[in-house]
This record gives C-alpha cells, sequence and structure tokens, in this order.
C-alpha cells in the first residue's frame, strides 16, 4: 500500500468514524452478538490459519504460547464479546453538569476518540478484544499485527467484517470501521505519520515496540508498558500463601505482562524461601538468584535451573520460565528496588502486617497494586472491563487495564439564549 493509497484508506475510516456516533445502540449490540457467534461458529477455521503461523515458530520460543490459540481461547474470545455487548454505552455519559451566572449551560459529555489506532505483536485475540472494544465505544480501529500471527490476524479480521456486513443492516459506511494494515515496515513508518487521521495510537507489545513507536509515531500515543512485575514477601507474610501467590504470578501463564519476574524477600524470611519456590521446580522454573538467596537454594534446587543473579537481571521482564530472585533487609528497601527496576505495570506484597500493606500500597507507583494476591489480575476480563485495549502504565488520560470507558473522552455541550461575552 502506497502513501497515497494508506491516506485514502485511512480517509474512509475517518469518516465511518463520524457517522458511528449517530448508530443505533440495538445495532451495535447485534454486530457484536453476531461476531461472537461467528467465533464460536468458526473455531475450525481459525486453529487451520493459526497453525500456519505456529509452524513458523519454535516451540521453546516465548512468543509460542502468545500466538497459540485453541479452542477454549477461542471460546474466551467470543465469551468476551459477549461480556463486552453487555455493559452500557460509554458514550453520551453527563460527566459534569452547571449553569453559570449568565444562564449558560453546561454539560460535560462522554464522546469517543474517533479513530484508534493499535500497533501490536504476536497474540492474534487483540484483534477481536480492540475491535470489540473500540465497537462498543463508538470508534473505528486501524491494526497493525505483528509478522507472527499475520495468518491467525487475517482470518480474525475476515470474521469480523462478515459479522459486520450480516448486522449492519442499513449502515452501509459500518465495513469502513476496521481497516487491519499489511506487515510492511515502510507501511508502518507512514502510517504513524497519519495524526490527521488517527486520533490515538495505542502500542501493546514488548518494551523494544513501545519504545519504537513512541519515539516515531506523530500521533499521540497511550503508553502500554512492559510488566516488569515484582512480589515483595515480607517479614509478616504469610509462607503458605506466598508459596501459592508466587506459583500462580510465575507459572500460570509466564509469556504475558503480568507474570511474575522478580521475588524480593525479607532476609528474615529466606529460611522459607525453599518451600516457596520448591512447587516451580517441577514447572522447570529458571531461578537467578543473589548471593543470599543463592546460599539458601544452593542444593535445594536443581542445579540445572539455579543461576547467579547478576545485576541485568533485575529489572528484566522474562515472559517465560525464569525469574529473579532479591534479598532485602526491610520494606523500605525493597520499595526501592521495586522504584528503581519496576516498569510501574503491577506490584505486590505478601504481609499479613497491616500497616506495611497499606505503607506499600500508598507508596508503590504502579497500575495495579496488590497485597495477598497474584498479579495476574490484572487483566480488563478479570477486571469486569470485558478486555483491555491494553495496560497503561503512564498517568495521562488512563492508568491500568483499559476498557470502553477508556476509550472515550469528553466535549463541553454548551446552550444559550443570546448571550454575549
Amino acid at each position: 500500500m502506497s502513501e497515497l493509497n494508506l491516506q485514502k484508506a485511512l480517509e474512509k475510516v475517518q469518516a465511518a468514524s463520524r457517522k458511528f456516533v449517530m448508530a443505533e445502540e440495538k445495532v451495535v449490540n447485534e454486530v457484536m452478538m453476531k461476531l461472537a457467534e461467528l467465533l464460536e461458529k468458526n473455531v475450525a477455521k481459525i486453529l487451520i490459519e493459526n497453525e500456519k503461523d505456529l509452524a513458523k515458530m519454535d516451540k521453546s520460543d516465548a512468543m509460542y504460547d502468545r500466538v497459540l490459540l485453541n479452542g477454549k481461547r477461542i471460546q474466551a474470545m467470543a465469551a468476551s464479546v459477549k461480556e463486552i455487548t453487555g455493559h452500557d454505552s460509554p458514550v453520551g455519559i453527563e460527566l459534569e453538569h452547571k449553569v453559570l451566572e449568565n444562564g449558560l449551560d453546561l454539560r460535560k459529555v462522554s464522546v469517543p476518540f474517533g479513530v484508534v489506532g493499535c500497533i501490536f505483536e504476536a497474540r492474534p485475540n487483540v484483534v477481536i478484544d480492540i475491535f470489540a472494544l473500540c465497537f462498543k465505544s463508538r470508534n473505528a480501529c486501524v491494526m497493525k499485527g505483528g509478522s507472527q500471527s499475520e495468518n491467525s490476524n487475517g482470518v480474525l479480521a475476515e470474521i469480523i467484517l462478515e459479522a459486520i456486513e450480516e448486522g449492519r443492516g442499513k449502515n452501509l459506511f459500518m465495513i469502513d470501521l476496521l481497516l487491519l494494515l499489511k506487515n510492511d515496515r515502510e507501511l508502518l513508518s507512514e502510517f504513524m505519520k497519519q495524526d490527521k487521521y488517527v486520533d490515538v495510537l495505542i502500542p501493546r507489545g514488548g518494551q523494544g515496540l513501545i519504545k519504537f513507536v513512541r519515539e516515531n509515531s506523530m500521533i499521540p500515543v497511550i503508553e502500554t508498558g512492559a510488566g516488569v512485575v515484582h512480589t515483595y514477601f515480607d517479614e509478616e507474610g504469610d509462607w503458605e500463601k506466598g508459596r501459592e501467590i508466587v506459583f500462580n504470578a510465575k507459572v500460570s501463564r509466564p509469556s504475558v505482562c503480568n507474570a511474575l519476574d522478580t521475588l524480593i524477600i525479607h532476609n528474615s524470611r529466606l529460611k522459607d524461601l525453599q518451600r516457596i519456590v520448591r512447587p516451580m521446580e517441577e514447572k522447570k522454573v529458571e531461578i537467578f538468584a543473589d548471593e543470599e538467596a543463592y546460599k539458601i537454594l544452593d542444593g535445594n534446587y536443581s542445579k540445572d535451573l539455579l543461576h547467579k543473579a547478576s545485576e541485568e537481571n533485575f529489572g528484566m521482564e522474562y515472559l517465560s520460565l525464569k525469574m529473579a530472585v532479591k534479598t532485602v533487609n526491610s520494606l523500605d528497601e525493597a520499595l526501592e528496588h521495586i522504584a528503581d527496576f519496576g516498569s510501574k505495570h503491577s506490584e505486590s506484597i505478601i504481609t499479613e502486617d497491616r500497616e506495611s500493606a497499606e505503607k506499600f500500597l500508598k507508596a508503590v507507583d504502579a497500575a495495579c497494586v496488590y497485597v495477598n494476591t497474584s498479579t495476574r489480575f490484572t487483566d480488563g476480563g478479570e477486571f469486569g472491563l470485558g478486555a483491555e485495549v491494553g495496560i497503561s502504565t503512564q498517568k495521562l488520560h488512563a492508568r491500568g487495564p483499559m476498557g470502553i470507558k477508556e476509550l472515550t473522552s469528553y466535549k463541553w455541550i454548551v446552550r444559550g439564549n443570546g448571550q454575549v461575552r
């Protein structure tokens, strides 16, 4: 696609987005329920295309699990679409109302962004998540997926367009509410310059992708940061709770951004470290331990899986069955480590001491902060949002899982009766 053709395609998307604000909620919900139905109906078709992507990958690659689709995951995608459909529209909500002394009536009302761009890596379910969230919030969307999931992305986009065709009624423009860009590096660079047509750009992927988009985009960017995630086992932590929480955070799905990267442990609880990490040995989790933790685990954890940590092991997003262990002498030292090495995504403390828990909640600068539970809950579905466009780690506009409400802005509606200034 040439620069001129890209602009023409984006003009159609933008024009469709302007008409879309007037669409009836009934029509929106009909299209979305049709999409859920088609996902359930086309599982075999989706898996054929997904297998083409997986065939190009090494199973040991951390990205493999992100690209992988199966019947359960496709059913979860359909369920997510249904859940999003069931939410009230986030558009047209009165956020504030005041009448000035001069009689002007001011109302602050939620509105769609217009055209939402998303550049993402690997996970093909993002195609469905982004579209469903944008569609429910009356936004058009332009997506660029990674080459790893090109076939999967393509078939999911086809199913979306089929749902629009069958459910749009007289709203012929709706077919232009989705644009999936081809995998072309020059096209990507050109796309990021199109601030005339695209209102906001959301990168969803690793640190490299996010940095690239932030540094090269002329479109305003909402940063969904990489997840360098910590769990701190406090002096007053319950080791049985801790064992389950740490295991879940690291092992349940290690390739995602809310998975545990570094376990921080108070030095007075090193005696419990072996039994906290023991379940992970069966799952072949590699541990990079600092000097104090290494002494405890040496001889008590598989030799092939235990390594001495270097400075590079802290602040790393592993996205695999690997994690670091850091020993600290106090809660303050744990907070300092998180401030130095965290990515402001998700952080957790395991403690039975209320004062320590409250201090952790107040002091940690992250989108999601937890007490005595797994960081794996940082997810739009788990938060009752249906899905998320991404996990925002910045502080402007939105923070944490971004659902339909976070895909809106607002405008002031002012009604008068001849007032002049």
